[in-house]
């Protein structure tokens, strides 16, 4: 979803040549495949937004394979790029890095302060190990070498190209897909894991996109200015978040949905509240532009086209 919406755009401009590989033709998580990948390619700059995600459902499920698979795809790109001699690169990273109970809102300086959230721990780690790869490259080539590695830490992102599928996917296009069933068979009741209690910050994926393309073509010095060598990731959010339960009605309503929502406060809730401190990336110069509401009508539109 999201490397999509970077493809969008960068594809705009004449001066940029994208290059992009599916999954079918190059494994991320082989080594030499990728190693292979970018010596025959004389690549200026990497967005490295490839990742194994899902919801609470699939992190619970499938321990193991979120933490291997994303250790795997970030080192070897990484590493990669590095011995490929590119020298900008731009990592993914997610808002489940920082403590469970983080003070709210979260800044960049929480990251590694206390313990992460049980559920999507081992996701969490992979992602910290990304942060960490990059500052490390960064710290020991940056003057040797030139290497200028970012981090961007997204909060929960939503639109086209979203996975819908009802146990894997995130709450959003989970619900999206929920509703329109419901609505489509005139399903009387909704049922919603968790308690509808916590609340979550979500932004549109192609601001998103806006946002990764202008932190990498930040000047240095710039960029500098607002980061720590130990601590320069940035954080990318919408400025306010919404309760689960208002989210499903807002969606619900969005959809055409008119029947009744029922909470199953037996299902993990996961943190009690994420809400990003977005002020570094504020300050940079950089702003969000689609609304709650707009966006999810665009996600909505993005499901019917593939349902």
């Amino acid at each position: 979803m999201v490397g999509s919406a970077i493809v969008r755009q960068l594809h705009g401009n004449p001066n940029i040549e994208l290059v992009t590989r599916a999954r079918s033709q190059l494994d991320l998580t082989n080594q030499h495949q990728v190693s292979q990948f970018f010596k025959e390619k004389a690549l200026d700059q990497v967005y490295l937004a490839a990742a194994k995600v899902g919801g609470i459902y699939a992190n619970n499920t499938y321990p193991g394979e979120f933490i291997y698979q994303n250790l795997m795809i970030q080192a070897n790109v990484i590493h990669g790029a590095f011995t490929a001699g590119i020298r900008k690169l731009l990592f993914l990273g997610s808002s489940c890095i920082y403590p469970r109970l983080a003070e709210q809102p979260i800044s960049e300086e929480t990251l590694l302060t206390g313990p992460l959230e049980p559920t999507n721990e081992p996701y969490a780690i992979a992602k910290i190990a990304g942060i960490k790869l990059c500052e490390s490259y960064n710290r020991q080539y940056g003057s040797e070498r030139g290497i200028d590695y970012r981090s961007v830490m997204p909060t929960n992102l939503y639109g086209p190209g979203d996975n819908y599928h009802l146990e894997d996917s995130h709450v959003i296009p989970a619900l999206i897909r929920r509703f329109h069933e419901a609505k489509e068979n005139n399903t009387p009741v909704v049922k919603v894991w968790g308690t509808g209690k916590p609340k979550r910050e979500f932004l549109y994926v192609d601001d998103m996109a806006r946002a990764c393309v202008y932190i990498m073509n930040l000047d240095k010095a710039e960029y500098s200015e607002y980061t720590k060598p130990g601590c320069s990731h940035v954080n990318v959010g919408a400025g306010a978040d919404i309760a689960i339960k208002d989210l499903a009605e807002l969606i619900a309503d969005v959809v055409g949905y008119v029947g009744a929502i029922a909470f199953d406060s037996s299902m993990p809730d996961g943190s009690p509240r994420k809400l990003m401190n977005s002020n570094r990336i504020l300050n940079l110069g950089w702003r969000s532009e689609t609304s709650l509401r707009n966006g999810l009508a665009k996600a909505y539109s993005d499901f019917k086209k593939k349902s």
